[in-house]
């Protein structure tokens, strides 16, 4: 047995070798088990080589079984660009937080403020560890700091979340403080109370997936963004959504090189002018922006309304665009918020903004009063109304009621309301107006003198509506060809490239609740 003595370098390496392997070796080999990867294959996989700085690696290393104290904080470089990042290790204390990890947490935010880099947050914790509650808990500079801190760096920086496993009770507050999240199929999940919790307290018996899995949140509570396969998917999905933002709120998102949009169809050929046909946006958005440039968020969740990233000769821009094969483009509550939010993301980084209408209006109804409609629909209007990139409207097909002013409609100021020659506008679409108007005439006819009615007053309304007749008031800038949409796009953003921004002065707007 050797004797001799290691140097203090020596003995340096040995210790950081040794919290870089993280747990026991059981541990590692239930994550690859589960076809996870261990958190620092992780960030090997994400960082370009050489790039990365670790803080806090010793941390609680004389309690020897607490490498790092459950969390790698580290800067580094994703295709050149700074970046700060923390992700949990599942194999120590099952990544849960103790008194070092939210103390390392907050540094790695800290930095991200000083610096104005882009934070992400890789999530794979099991919570809080309740023996160390007091620790980390109650006081100014314990976990809920954390929170605090994403609410101040929102808008400053991008924040993006991977949730590679659990991230329960106030830990799922990380994922809700992003700007994108994104969800590894059957392994992430998010909840304020576990099933058995919730079984304990309310006696309701659901899985872990039905509670707070990736699926569930991506399509019915609307906290995931993406939904991703598995975690080579995941980190994919990360560097492409960092592509489009910028490094900070001071910058515009880095133009890439300009490439045609895919082929296929002429937008003329793709939208009908009968306007209750169905038809999907998707691939008039495909025609429009670059080729394989469109980053849907949201694709899962209100799928009514389509939200997304995108390249417009080469510049990036987020579009809003009604659905209409999906229940009709009509807004509801979630469509309503979904696109709020991007539309908030979009204003906080300089991306600008186009819109897509083919919108019957809001669903009305009982249920959804109920739910609140009006609340949520005016969060969409608020989020137009003081969005200071530059905004076009296009107005596809129709566009009724306040479904119109809800895709920035001309009373919203776009920098130019745009019509294709399939556009209508109007309070409400003809079959609805024409009812409010003839009622009593209609109910007092019968049989073909009835239908002879409807017929000449829907003929009379649709003239009223008619696009030229609208574009020969100057209520609108323009009516385009679809063929020619594109360029036409290309050139107004083009002139407002350099629009100077005036929000309005004030403290915070109140937004409706």
């Amino acid at each position: 047995m050797s004797t001799e003595k290691r140097t203090p370098a020596e003995e340096l390496r040995q210790r950081m070798e040794a919290a870089r392997r993280g747990g026991h070796e059981k541990y590692h080999k239930k994550m690859h088990d589960e076809g996870k990867l261990f958190v620092r294959e992780r960030l090997e996989r994400l960082l370009d080589p050489g790039t990365l700085v670790e803080e806090g690696l010793l941390a609680r290393w004389v309690d020897g079984d607490l490498a790092a104290d459950a969390v790698v904080t580290v800067t580094g470089k994703i295709d050149g660009r700074p970046v700060a990042i923390m992700a949990n290790d599942m194999t120590v204390k099952a990544g849960a937080w103790g008194r070092l990890t939210i103390q390392k947490i907050q540094r790695i935010q800290e930095i991200a403020r000083d610096a104005e880099i882009p934070m992400l947050y890789l999530v794979d914790s099991a919570g809080a560890r309740l023996d160390e509650q007091f620790d980390i808990f109650i006081n100014r500079t314990h976990a809920g700091r954390i929170f605090h801190n994403q609410i101040l760096l929102s808008g400053v920086v991008p924040q993006i979340c991977v949730l590679f496993g659990p991230s329960p009770a106030g830990s799922a507050y990380i994922p809700a403080f992003c700007d994108l999240v994104i969800m590894v199929d059957g392994h992430a999940s998010a909840y304020l109370g576990s099933p058995r919790m919730s079984e304990m307290a309310t006696g309701e018996k659901v899985t872990m997936e039905e509670m707070g899995g990736a699926r569930m949140h991506c399509s019915v509570s609307g906290l995931g963004d993406v939904l991703a396969a598995d975690e080579e998917e995941a980190l994919a999905v990360l560097k492409r959504h960092l592509s489009y933002m910028p490094r900070s709120w001071r910058e515009s998102p880095a133009p890439a090189a300009a490439r045609p949009p895919a082929e296929g169809k002429s937008i003329d050929e793709l939208v009908p002018p009968e306007q209750n046909r169905v038809f999907d946006m998707q691939r008039v958005i495909d025609r429009l922006v670059d080729e394989g440039s469109f980053f849907e968020i949201k694709r899962l969740f209100a799928p009514e309304l389509i939200t997304g990233l995108a390249r417009l000769d080469g510049r990036v821009i987020g579009v809003v665009a009604n659905q209409p094969k999906v229940k009709g483009g009509v807004l509801f509550s979630d469509s309503s918020d979904k696109g709020a939010r991007f539309v908030w993301l979009c204003n906080a980084f300089s991306i600008p903004l186009l819109f897509l209408a083919d919108v019957p209006g809001f669903m009305i109804g009982s249920q959804v009063e109920r739910q609140g409609i009006i609340r949520h629909g005016a969060k969409l209007l608020f989020a137009i109304a003081e969005a200071t990139v530059p905004k076009l409207s296009v107005i596809v097909r129709k566009a009724y009621g306040a479904g119109y002013m809800a895709m920035n409609g001309g009373s919203f100021l776009p920098d130019a309301c745009i019509a294709l020659p399939t556009a209508k506008l109007a309070i409400m679409g003809p079959e609805a107006a024409i009812n409010a108007i003839h009622l009593n005439t209609i109910m007092a006819l019968e049989g073909e003198a009835r239908e002879a009615f409807i017929k000449e007053k829907r003929r009379e309304y649709e003239e009223q509506i008619d696009i030229y007749r609208i574009a020969s008031e100057f209520f609108i800038d323009a009516v385009i060809p679809g063929s020619e949409l594109r360029e036409e796009l290309c050139r107004r953003f083009e002139i407002f490239a350099r629009k100077p921004r005036r929000p309005v002065r004030r403290w915070n707007g109140v937004i409706p609740g």
